[in-house]
């Protein structure tokens, strides 16, 4: 299961550390694939996403989150790893 669709299961805590396993196991086997594999540049590309992340959810058709979940969580975890 790709690392997007794993985010849409994260309703929870538990789901939300599980997840956060699955995104340290990618990293550590798809480093290459990562555009953003050192912390500095990984915590860059965060605070770019959550700047932009209104727009994000624009354009994929979802609620712009009031408040964030656990998944809102995931979705800026998953999108840092190659966010520019």
């Amino acid at each position: 299961m790709e690392l997007y669709e794993k985010v849409e299961n994260v309703k929870s805590l538990e789901d939300l550390i599980k997840f956060i396993k699955h995104l340290r196991m990618d990293l550590q086997t798809n480093r290459a694939e990562w555009e953003n594999n050192t912390l500095e540049d990984y915590l860059e590309a965060m605070e770019a996403w959550v700047k932009d992340m209104e727009g994000y959810y624009s354009n994929t058709n979802q609620p712009v989150p009031k408040k964030p979940s656990w998944q809102t969580i995931a979705d800026i975890l998953v999108a840092s790893r190659m966010y520019e």
